[in-house]
């Protein structure tokens, strides 16, 4: 079975049988009727994954591996904040009449920053510590910029990740690891997307710097089932959960800037039949 759908499994009973209900509670989502969004939720969540051995793919029902992929490289590869540059449709309630939605994503991976070696964004930077000083302890991004918060049409909900490098000692290669910090996630909507998508960009930098992919390691601070959800969720666990798919990428692709969703190969991925029409609060 996949360890994704076991991961997962686990994570939605304990939010259910052990969370905090925020019913009656001042919250800020709703639903696009109108009504409060409420949630059940869990402080403080992580899980950790090898996408390496085994791609952490949900079967239980399908994550779009692809569309996920062109998010992630929406917002790190064309550093974009407008939904005219991404295939989906995930980020339409959060964008203005142009396309935008403000200074968030995107927009805050593409600022440049001055160092002793020189200006770099923040993916720039990222990459050329790993090829040149990959023990560094400061390898990160971070776009949760209070400056711009009043500007941004959603305050990141995936904020920042931390990448670590360590050694396998059989190979001798550099092992790339990452830290995946989220304050807040709709466990329906988006936790297998989120894990997915930052799955692949570990296995994307990897590649391109010349390492192994190691850990990702996903810490969420609110970690949350809506109301609406619940009846959801509780028919999917009870799913059993199929063998992950394996997932690969184009080997020949050295630079992370020539990545497309093409060059990300997925075979044997057979899931349940898909959940639709989820109800999203915004």
């Amino acid at each position: 079975m996949s360890y994704a759908d076991r991961v997962f499994i686990d994570m939605c009973r304990d939010i259910i049988d052990n969370g905090t209900d925020t019913k009656g509670e001042k919250v800020r989502p709703h639903w696009p009727d109108g009504e409060l969004a409420y949630t059940i939720k869990r402080f403080g969540v992580v899980n950790r994954y090898k996408p390496g051995e085994e791609f952490p793919a949900l079967t239980l029902r399908r994550t779009a591996i692809k569309s996920a992929t062109d998010e992630i490289l929406w917002i790190w590869q064309k550093k974009s904040n407008n939904i005219h540059d991404l295939k989906s449709h995930i980020w339409d309630e959060w964008a203005d009449e142009d396309g935008s939605i403000g200074k968030a994503y995107g927009y805050q991976m593409g600022v440049k920053h001055q160092y002793k070696e020189g200006e770099f964004d923040m993916i720039d930077r990222v990459i050329w510590d790993l090829k040149h000083n990959p023990y560094s302890r400061r390898i990160m991004t971070n776009i949760y910029n209070f400056q711009d918060l009043h500007e941004m049409n959603l305050y990141p909900c995936a904020y920042s990740m931390t990448f670590n490098v360590t050694k396998n000692k059989e190979t001798g290669k550099l092992v790339l690891n990452g830290i995946l910090n989220q304050r807040s996630q709709d466990v329906l909507a988006a936790n297998n997307w989120n894990v997915e998508q930052y799955s692949i960009l570990l296995m994307m930098i990897a590649q391109v710097c010349d390492m192994e992919v190691g850990e990702l390691v996903h810490v969420i601070a609110d970690c949350h089932i809506y109301d609406r959800h619940v009846p959801i969720i509780e028919e999917l666990i009870k799913r059993e959960p199929l063998p992950a798919p394996k997932v690969w990428l184009n080997p020949d692709v050295k630079d992370f800037y020539d990545f497309t969703t093409d060059d990300v190969h997925v075979e044997g991925y057979e899931t349940h039949e898909q959940i639709r029409d989820i109800p999203i609060a915004i």
